[in-house]
């Protein structure tokens, strides 16, 4: 059916248009019809992947191609083990991506499962419940507390009807609904109050609608389609490795092809050269990299675990480390989607509550002191209307009980060890009830001990009409009447107040002061409730709202929010320092969305509000404009948040988004890193997502950031030590070919070299300490090279110097008897034991970004061991006589061991004292002082 704008047709256009009467329903030969023109009401779930094809793909990286090639080429040389290795690297790599994406396609899946799985309709005037799926437009449901909506519905009857629509349009509190025409032409879902969607959960009241949109037609139908049609990023590492692994292999091949030319022209054995060629190629080409980026990312997800995030694809710890945007839902991402009383204003006193969430603890506090109940009647008359006219309850669970809830459902991702031992109070009922209960409680009125004294006898329930709730309480002393709701609907119902003690008459100059209290709780906003109650005489009945809700005394006002986390407002701060901007994104008014950003420090001086609407006037390009300005996003639909994402992204950022609900999945799949709540977040969220924070807290981005920063830096290590290894084993060997020298090193010392080096101390570089300012910098752009900050030249640079040593080496000990066979071999063990230990004093000036000097080179334990542990097999190659034939190898004596350790060590302490010098230069240009200033920043 075309779509159209449903909130503003009225009940009789609607029976026009789909031919069917409220009273009646849709017969089931029209309902057979307009299925077979409609289609089931479901989701659709795309075309669908077989596992087969998701594995296989795999395998087309480039980098895996690459590893095949060398894979074939350690084939052909013999050297099966070399061959397995990379096989079994290549298997591993394949069966991750392959369990990665296959999760990643139950999002649709899990969304389904908010589909309700039956419905009640009308057909031909008979109540019948039916599986959702077989619902057709035009079909008349009723729903009823407790029911979710099974189709996009249009009311058409309402009674006190409220809808909790949080998981689809971000709002924190359920939403009244009416079957009134609304006749804006542009509103956002949040303000459709007489629209059901698909999927939203009825809270209070009943209800009678009509179907206006099924299946795919719906907007949990159009989030479905978004998550079909948005691609997943590829994150930063993957691209840049990507790019690594073309530039190896172009350059290993060229360089290798040079020699052998340059080989065979200065009279070398052609076959001997090729060998040698060959063994270039395979030692310049790490195939131990995409081995040693697994671990550290592996390892890294099992420190993440440890602070509360669990990972679910392993590139996207190292994306967060370059995040330059964090673009995060409000209600229970910032705000912990708890409603709670912080301002009560009683008795002309404005009166702070302290405490959080549903929890008993806190007080009503008064000039700094809590409140007395005892010597306070009226504040305690307050309290106690807020909590017997209510129907919410708050129970105290254990999480050993949130366990059973959650089993099977998100056990592994989660983490169950992450829940705390502390005991968790739950709400049951309406968040606004909830909060004025919570209250009560935190001055000891509990709904047992009020129970005690005071029985309900009746319910007037509220309604978007009277916007106003009461109830018919009696007690020993006789019976009372305790109404909440609106305000000023409230006073006008109101002939008394409780003012200083004592009952007095509600004049116009009292009057003004509980609307001028109640504007400047709205104007912080506050969610305000007033209070009041009136005792019955003996012979009153009370029989109707009217009869009940009059004459009433005014006890006071309630100011309630959905408060931020306490450590957000740090967690932003630190991450502002670090150069990244944190945006809210949120489906609540502006108003609530502009103060609590103000509170959490997210609207910066310069920093602008947008809503839904003035978003929806604006095409791409007018929003790429002002985007980076804009620091909070109000009233927004799941559409706009992705245009959000993509507009950030289109500005050059590297975005993350965080959120828990359905309407936040599009976004959180399309970011560069999505992140969801492990409590919160629903089923939806955390399938489309990257991280799934297990204490839904923001605080725990940063320690995610720290650790993607310190990942990307290790990897850059080993990146920088593995290839200045490989340049300086390359150059070796050209410049002996250019300079017509003999080979300095034989096939089978350059493959050992290749295993000894890139080995052990390459994955230990994986797991290094991270750098003490590693937070003090702006995250480095989104297409940064991986060679970027002088990374490239401190690899040609180490390279050149440590195969000039090593040629050095060989020329030295050949010099003493050019013409000998024995001599040629004891010089090229002096040119394998050289190049062996100057790969190994380099790995720790890898650690450090200055040089060698500036860390502590014991701090890496596991380096320290892999680095002995490489020397010992070194020695072994040489010393044991069953392996000396093998590996061409001889005995070193003191003096030809002295040469080694010196020629070794040039590179890497010549480069480390130029760059002491340097720094000590700079500064001493700069008057001593650091030429630039950094923050030191703990996460």
């Amino acid at each position: 059916m075309e779509q159209k704008s449903w909130h503003r047709l009225g009940a009789e256009e609607l029976q026009k248009l789909f031919g069917v009467q409220p009273g009646k329903g849709l017969s089931a030969e029209a309902a057979e019809e307009r299925r077979k023109e409609s289609g089931f009401n479901e989701l659709s779930e795309g075309k669908k992947v077989s596992p087969l094809t998701l594995l296989l793909n795999q395998f087309k990286d480039f980098m895996v191609l690459v590893l095949m090639g060398a894979t074939l080429v350690s084939g052909l040389l013999g050297e099966y083990l070399d061959a397995i290795t990379i096989v079994a690297i290549i298997l591993l790599n394949g069966v991750l991506g392959f369990v990665q994406e296959f999760r990643a396609e139950r999002s649709l899946r899990a969304l389904k499962q908010l589909s309700a799985p039956h419905a009640k309709v009308l057909r031909e005037g008979i109540q019948e419940t039916i599986a959702a799926r077989l619902l057709v437009p035009g079909d008349i449901v009723l729903l009823e507390s407790g029911d979710r909506v099974p189709a996009d519905v249009r009311w058409l009857e309402c009674s006190a009807l409220y809808a909790e629509e949080s998981a689809l349009t971000g709002e924190s509190l359920p939403v009244s609904k009416h079957a009134e025409s609304i006749h804006a032409a542009e509103l956002p879902l949040g303000d459709q109050k007489n629209i059901g969607f698909m999927g939203t959960m009825i809270t209070r009241g009943t209800g009678k609608a009509v179907v206006v949109r099924t299946g795919m037609d719906t907007e949990m139908g159009k989030i479905a389609d978004l998550i079909q049609n948005t691609e997943s990023q590829e994150t930063p590492l993957q691209h840049r490795l990507e790019q690594l692994g073309k530039i190896l292999i172009y350059v290993s091949l060229g360089l290798t092809i040079v020699v052998v030319l340059a080989g065979i022209l200065h009279g070398q054995p052609a076959p001997a050269m090729f060998l040698a060629g060959v063994s270039l190629a395979v030692a310049a080409i790490p195939e131990g990299l995409p081995a040693i980026v697994t671990i550290a990312l592996a390892l890294g997800v099992q420190r993440m675990i440890k602070r509360k995030a669990i990972v679910r694809k392993l590139p996207s710890v190292e994306t967060l480390g370059c995040a330059s945007v964090i673009c995060s839902d409000k209600t229970g991402t910032l705000t912990q989607n708890k409603m709670t009383v912080t301002r009560v204003w009683n008795a002309g006193r404005v009166l702070e509550v302290t405490g959080e969430g549903y929890a008993p603890a806190g007080q009503v506090m008064q000039k700094g002191k809590p409140a007395d109940l005892k010597n306070d009647q009226n504040l305690r008359r307050m309290l106690q209307i807020g909590a017997l006219c209510s129907n919410a309850e708050i129970v105290e669970t254990f999480p050993s009980e949130l366990r059973g809830k959650r089993k099977g459902k998100d056990k592994a991702e989660a983490g169950e060890n992450l829940l705390s031992s502390q005991p968790v109070w739950e709400l049951k009922g309406d968040p606004t009830e909830g909060a004025l209960v919570a209250l009560s409680a935190k001055m000891g009125l509990t709904a047992q001990s009020l129970a005690v004294t005071y029985t309900r006898e009746r319910e007037f329930p509220f309604d978007s009409e009277r916007k106003l709730m009461s109830v018919v309480v009696s007690h020993p002393g006789g019976r009372m009447i305790c109404t909440k709701g609106a305000p000023d609907v409230l006073l006008n119902c109101c002939t008394y107040m409780l003012w200083e003690g004592a009952v007095v008459p509600c004049t116009p100059t009292l009057r003004q002061k509980v609307l001028e209290a109640n504007e400047e709780m709205a104007s912080g906003a506050l969610r305000v409730l007033g209070m009041a109650y009136r005792e019955l005489r003996p012979s009153e009945s009370a029989g109707s709202e009217k009869e009940a809700e009059c004459q009433l005394v005014f006890a006071g006002l309630a100011g309630m929010i959905d408060p931020p986390r306490r450590e957000v407002r740090d967690a932003i701060s630190i991450t502002r320092r670090a150069g990244i901007k944190t945006v809210m994104i949120t489906g609540d008014h502006g108003t609530t969305a502009e103060a609590i950003a103000n509170q959490l420090g997210i609207l910066q001086r310069g920093g602008t509000v947008l809503t839904g609407t003035q978003l929806s006037r604006m095409d791409d390009d007018e929003l790429d404009k002002v985007s980076d300005t804009v620091n909070v996003y109000a009233r927004v639909s799941p559409e706009h948040k992705l245009r959000i994402v993509k507009s950030l992204q289109r500005r050059g950022h590297v975005v993350a988004m965080t959120g828990d609900g359905v309407n936040d999945a599009p976004a959180i799949k399309a970011a560069d890193i999505g992140i969801s709540m492990g409590i919160t977040g629903t089923d939806v969220t955390k399938e489309a997502s990257s991280l799934v924070l297990g204490d839904d807290n923001f605080s725990t981005i940063v320690a995610a950031i720290e650790e993607g920063r310190n990942i990307y830096e290790n990897i850059r290590k080993f990146i920088r030590y593995l290839l200045a290894s490989n340049v300086g084993e390359i150059l070796t060997m050209f410049f002996a070919m250019m300079l017509g020298l003999p080979l300095p090193l034989v096939p089978i010392q350059i493959l050992w070299v290749n295993l000894v080096t890139d080995g052990l101390p390459a994955m230990a570089l994986g797991v290094d300490q991270p750098e003490k300012d590693l937070m003090e910098h702006k995250p480095r752009g989104a297409k940064e090279n991986i060679f970027a900050r002088r990374l490239g030249w401190k690899i040609v640079s180490r390279g050149l110097l440590i195969g000039l040593c090593t040629l050095g080496a060989f020329w030295l000990t050949l010099r003493t008897a050019p013409g000998s066979a024995e001599q040629l071999v004891r010089a090229q063990s002096v040119a394998f034991a050289t190049l062996v230990m100057a790969q190994l004093i380099h790995v720790f000036d890898c650690r450090s970004s200055r040089s060698i000097f500036h860390r502590n080179p014991l701090q890496n334990k596991a380096l320290v061991l892999a680095v002995l542990s490489s020397v010992l097999l070194m020695l072994l190659v040489m010393y044991l006589p069953v392996l000396q034939p093998v590996f061409k190898t001889v005995p070193l004596n003191f003096r030809e061991w002295c040469l080694v350790f010196v020629s070794a060590g040039i590179p890497t302490f010549v480069m480390g004292a130029g760059s002491v010098w340097g720094g000590k230069k700079n500064r001493s240009k700069s008057g001593g002082r650091p030429m630039m200033k950094s923050t030191k920043i703990s996460a």
